[in-house]
Parts: structure tokens; sequence; C-alpha cells
């Protein structure tokens, strides 16, 4: 605590409170039997504040040497947990509001008919993003906001907050294929109303901004043609740099002027794709090896669109195109194991860290 918030605090016992927490002055009342209640109950209020704000004043006299940072590792601890329990409560009312429209329209006991039940699924998707946006911001800027405490605090409350978006992903897919098998909604991603996918976040580190999206099933990576790879989830890369910035690098010229940013946006993807399993035949009385002659593989990569071509400036050519053709630039294998969403996103930024380096 700073000497400024100290006095803040002592002129706050100083000042006579204000409001409904100031005293009833006898000399301007003739009947005081209503109100003695009142009075009363502002004068505990009052007396709690200012016993809290000598508790905090005796917690900044009676601190050690460098003590004013104890104390604000302690408040930082202190915010943390008000924070973490605030977040966990917030999960939980959404997750009680995709419970409820799945056994309303699993009992069919409830009010809605089908099709208002599957509107309010996706007015739940777009209400679940605002906090899938906070909790990824929030969880990936941890360590950078409170550089008073220690790493593995940090570390930890982070943890925490990815569980509560990976869980709260999780609910919210089961809800979106529950309807789907009800036929209330279509996973198609070639449909324009289909839910073929949701966006499960958004934060920013330096110069990019990156969105998260969830296949709500394993879809095509493109929609005509079978290439064998199957898309789980995306991310929209966009890297942001000042509108002058691009001039300057042309012109040369320097200004400090800030100006509009401009977006460019890479697509990157977590795919699968079933390949041949090359110990398969060798080890065929081996079951630890493989249950079968194919292996699932996972890998991060990277669209590379090759029609229309992204430099042509002829608009015949995108306006002729049904669907964009593109190829696939595998940057990161992964292995056999399908990595949680939080998992795919943290290989993705340390990737995207090493290439802009």
């Amino acid at each position: 605590m700073t000497d400024n918030e100290v006095q803040v605090e002592v002129q706050q016992l100083e000042e006579p409170p204000s409001g409904k927490d100031a005293f009833v002055d006898p000399s301007r009342e003739n009947n005081m039997s209503g109100e003695e209640s009142d009075c009363t109950e502002s004068l505990q209020s009052f007396q709690q504040r200012e016993v809290e704000s000598l508790l905090l004043l005796a917690d900044v006299a009676l601190a050690p040497p460098f003590g004013a940072h104890v104390s604000c590792r302690c408040l930082e601890v202190r915010r943390m947990e008000g924070s973490l329990q605030s977040i966990q409560l917030q999960f939980l009312f959404l997750k009680s509001k995709a419970d409820g429209l799945q056994d309303c329209l699993v009992s069919g006991q409830g009010s809605l008919e089908g099709e208002a039940l599957a509107a309010a699924v996706l007015s739940l998707l777009h209400t679940c993003q605002p906090y899938f946006n906070y909790v990824e911001s929030t969880a990936r800027s941890t360590v950078s906001q409170h550089t008073h405490l220690p790493a593995d605090i940090c570390l930890t409350r982070r943890v925490q907050l990815l569980d509560f978006s990976e869980q709260l992903c999780d609910r919210l897919e089961q809800l979106v294929l529950t309807f789907a098998s009800y036929n209330l909604l279509c996973l198609d991603e070639t449909e324009p109303n289909g839910v073929s996918h949701f966006c499960i976040g958004q934060f920013q580190l330096s110069r990019l901004r990156m969105t998260i999206f969830r296949y709500c099933k394993p879809t095509p990576y493109l929609a005509q043609g079978d290439t064998g790879l199957y898309k789980c989830m995306r991310w929209n890369v966009e890297r942001l740099r000042d509108k002058q910035q691009k001039d300057k690098e042309h012109s040369g010229e320097s200004d400090e002027e800030e100006e509009e940013t401009v977006v460019e946006t890479d697509y990157y993807f977590l795919c699968y794709e079933d390949i041949p399993n090359a110990h398969a035949d060798a080890d065929k009385d081996n079951q630890s090896v493989s249950n079968g002659s194919m292996v699932r593989m996972w890998s991060i990569g990277q669209w590379v669109q090759v029609y229309p071509d992204p430099d042509t400036e002829d608009i015949c050519d995108w306006i002729l195109c049904d669907v964009p053709q593109a190829d696939y630039d595998r940057l990161l294998f992964l292995g056999s194991d399908e990595p949680s969403c939080c998992s795919a996103t943290d290989y993705l930024q340390q990737l995207l860290s090493h290439l802009t380096d």
C-alpha cells in the first residue's frame, strides 16, 4: 500500500459518513422511536468499515522491512481468490442453463417447442462467448498482471481458469450434439444456418489477436473433396499493426500519431488423419502396439489457399468460386493422443511466438 492510499484510509476514518450511513442528529428529529433501528444499523455499518480500515492500516504498519510488497502480495491473493470464485459462479450458472435446456428436450416436459429450444441453444452459445473471452484473456495474462505473486500461484490460477473454459466447452458441445440428434440443429458446415462450430474465446498477446473455435464434430478439412483430414478446432490469428507503420515501410517517413490498425488474418487448424500403421503387420500378435491397421495422428497446420489465388486482383475469380480450395501446411505434429482445447491453444501460442521471434 502506498503512502497516498494510507492517507486516504486515514481521511475516511476522520470524515463523518454520508448518505444512508450518516449519523442522525437528535436536535433535528422530534421522534426517534421509528428510526432507532436504522440508526443502529448505520452505526454498525460505519463501525464495521472503521474496523476494516484499521486492520488494513495495521497490516501495513506492522509489516517487516519491505512489508509494502508483502501487503500487496496478500491483497493480490485475496483479489485473485475473489475473482476466481466469481468466475466459478458464472460457470455454474451457464452450465445449469445448458443442463436445463437438455433436460427440457429429453424429458419433453418443457413449455417450449423444439424450434424454440433450438433457438435458446443458439442464444446460449452467444451468451457464453463473452465469458470464454474473459476467461481466456485473464488466464493467459495472469503472469504479467500479478508481478508480486510467485509463479506457482499464477500457474495454479491459470490452470483453474482454463479448466472452467474446458468444462463449459465440453458441455456446450454435448448440448449441440444432443439437439442435432433430434434433428433440431444442423452440423453441416456448408449450410448457412448450420452450427458446425462455436467460439470458445478470444485473447490478445502483443500484436496478435487469437479467436478460438471448436467444431462440434470432426469436419472434413475441405467441403468438397476427401483429403483424409478432419478438423476439430480453428484459430483465426489476426496480426495487428498500425496503418501508419505499414505506410512508413514504403515511404520511409515517421510519424508519432496513432492511426487505425490494419488486420491480416491467418487460419490455423487442429486436424487428425488416419494413416497406415507401420507396426500393424510386423506386430500382429502384439495388441499393445495397435488394434488395427490404421493409427490416428494429430497435428496443427495452417490454411494455405490455392484457389482463388489470394494475391489475384481479378474479382471474377472470387465471384465464380463456390468453395475456396486450400492446402494444409503441417506445422506441428502432436502424436496419436488428442490434445484438449486449452493444450492445443498453448501449442499454437508457443509455435507462433517462435515464428515471430
